[in-house]
């Protein structure tokens, strides 16, 4: 375990699946109007989710996907119809796991509205919560994401599209306190462990946030990867495909026009799996 509050979730749980536990109707009611708020926010209109400003939610992604946001957001793939329930089921997992917490005796501050003040800018946020004064993000994860995406800082790091680290470093700078880490619910099967930012270096992050803003406010397009050899048993194919940070991003067709997702030139497997090709 990485945090000391997971002995405490984790027995509260076992307890809730024997019987032995219950939770109290203050709770339920918080959740409820947590949950209640959230189907407001996610389906109560005027949600202009296009609209482009740098936040806190975003400060952390790669310029390049800024840059199309902010000049040609018309060329974004459209969002799926399962956006917006995606969206809702992030806030319902933060809503119950909250309520968890609170009944498992895990103290925490709720979240807050915070303003990082830039050398360059100003940007507002929401954390979710602070434990032990530390700043703490909820993140619900796809099975395959929380083993090998959220499998430890370090891994998350590597590959961080849509820049969870510079976001918690915002949140930290912003509400002066230290950067926690992130509390990570698998969407498949109920699991929930915590990845700590060990190894987060406050002045280097805060530094790449500024040179983001510098970026977005020159307005030069720049890409920040590049199109890599694919391999396959070690050995390379001669094929160029997507850089693994590009493949969630709704403007990869737009930057790549050969671009082409494609089933495996050289997977062996019975089912082939999607390759995103750019030749």
């Amino acid at each position: 375990m990485n945090h000391p509050a997971e002995l405490a979730i984790n027995q509260y749980l076992e307890n809730a699946t024997s019987g032995t536990s219950t939770m109290s109707k203050e709770t339920i009611a918080k959740v409820g109007t947590d949950v209640t708020d959230a189907m407001q926010r996610q389906f109560g209109g005027g949600n202009k989710r296009d609209e482009f400003r740098l936040r806190m939610s975003n400060i952390g992604k790669p310029t390049c996907q800024l840059w199309f946001q902010k000049n040609m957001p018309e060329k974004a793939l459209p969002k799926p119809t399962t956006f917006v329930m995606n969206m809702l089921m992030g806030d319902i997992v933060e809503a119950a796991f909250k309520g968890i917490l609170d009944e498992a005796g895990v103290e925490y501050e709720e979240s807050e509205t915070v303003t990082l003040e830039l050398s360059n800018a100003k940007i507002n946020g929401s954390y979710d919560l602070v434990m032990n004064g530390a700043v703490d993000d909820v993140k619900s994860a796809s099975d395959w994401s929380y083993r090998n995406k959220f499998e430890s800082f370090e891994t998350l790091r590597a590959s961080d599209p849509f820049g969870y680290v510079g976001q918690l470093a915002g949140y930290a700078k912003a509400s002066g306190k230290k950067a926690g880490g992130w509390w990570v619910v698998n969407k498949a099967n109920g699991n929930i462990k915590y990845v700590a930012a060990t190894g987060l270096d406050m002045d280097e992050e805060i530094a790449k946030l500024e040179k983001t803003v510098d970026t977005v406010n020159a307005n030069e397009f720049k890409r920040c990867f590049e199109p890599v050899p694919e391999t396959f048993r070690g050995v390379a194919s001669g094929n160029k495909i997507l850089n693994s940070n590009c493949k969630f991003c709704d403007f990869r067709f737009t930057c790549y026009e050969t671009l082409k997702e494609l089933p495996s030139k050289v997977s062996k497997a019975k089912t082939l799996p999607t390759v995103s090709y750019v030749t």
